[in-house]
């Protein structure tokens, strides 16, 4: 299992998309067993949930994140755990035990700071 975070220096980003990099841990046996520094390869509607599959991602854990996305990620069947905060590799551990749940914070036009940026949040 491959879990991808989007981070600015190791702490969760705000927003997936404008993440200064991922930090994507492999898992097995519930076990960190590798991690690697995935620079954000930049923002463009559809291009980051079709990215991450590619590499093989299975979860995907940040603050926030346009319904779009998560639509996206979900047809990739890529768990989306959005409401996050603080340091990738805690959130991590704490997904892995079961403690880390999406509070469903879905990023929505009206309050995103990069409004009408990325084309994937919500009107």
């Amino acid at each position: 299992m491959k879990i991808a975070v989007a981070c600015n220096n190791q702490m969760i980003a705000e927003h997936f998309g404008h993440c200064e990099e991922y930090l994507v841990f492999e898992v097995k046996d519930k076990e960190i067993i590798k991690s690697e520094v995935v620079s954000n390869p930049g923002h463009k509607p559809r291009f980051l949930p079709n990215f991450l599959n590619k590499l093989g991602v299975n979860v995907i854990i940040s603050g926030g994140m346009g319904g779009k996305a998560i639509d996206l990620f979900n047809e990739k069947n890529i768990e989306v755990i959005v409401g996050a905060s603080g340091e990738a590799k805690k959130a991590v551990e704490a997904y892995l035990q079961g403690s880390l749940e999406s509070t469903g914070s879905i990023c929505r036009q009206h309050q995103h700071r990069h409004h009408g940026e990325c084309g994937e949040c919500d009107s």
